[in-house]
């Protein structure tokens, strides 16, 4: 007796092919969307963890430039804080103890511009010894020098000047379709030791 078998296997159908390419291709695009997010995610993540050392790292040097403000060993009787404006600093001290204040970290000055455009972005600028400004810190949004005396009354007279408080607000390079830029604040009142002895 001869066995023959039946091959009844059959291949995909022309519409079973379709539909099977139709589901994969909404697959890759939900993992493509998927992908797309997170990627813009992870990149305003980073623009917001660059944006917040950039004001720390601009505030920190400014607060311990700040609080040698007035150093005066050899009693000199220079008075500490020079210049100053809402957006302006100048900073003396006398490091070296030679009763000048014109070397170079002896004379500080913080400036911020906020014109915003490709020539003077929006940024901090530190200067020391009547040399150029350099950039210290740049994408801030606002920079406020604010003076008080000592019984915490604002005051405009550099000698009477005892405490001050630096307010460094930046944001982020790029803004985000959905949120726009962000923003983060930082914000630091100082008492000078060295002012007014």
């Amino acid at each position: 007796m001869s066995y023959q078998g039946k091959n009844n296997a059959q291949g995909f159908t022309l519409i079973e092919l379709v539909v099977g390419l139709a589901i994969c291709l909404i697959l890759m695009g939900v993992a493509v969307g998927i992908f797309n997010t997170q990627r813009k995610s992870y990149i305003m993540q980073e623009q917001v963890i660059e944006m917040q050392q950039n004001v720390r790292i601009a505030i920190d040097m400014m607060v311990r430039e700040i609080r040698m403000a007035g150093y005066d060993p050899s009693n000199s009787g220079f008075v500490g804080i020079g210049n100053h404006t809402a957006t302006l600093l100048q900073i003396l001290a006398d490091h070296d103890g030679n009763g000048t204040t014109d070397a170079g970290n002896e004379d500080i000055t913080y400036c911020y511009y906020n014109a915003n455009d490709a020539t003077y972005p929006r940024e901090i600028k530190r200067q020391t010894g009547g040399g150029t400004f350099q950039p210290l810190a740049e994408n801030i949004e606002e920079c406020n020098f604010l003076y008080y005396d000592g019984n915490g009354i604002a005051t405009t007279t550099a000698s009477s000047i005892r405490q001050i408080r630096v307010t460094v607000t930046g944001r982020t390079a790029k803004a985000d379709l959905n949120f726009g830029y962000r923003y983060g604040t930082l914000t630091s009142l100082l008492t000078p030791e060295n002012l007014g002895l």
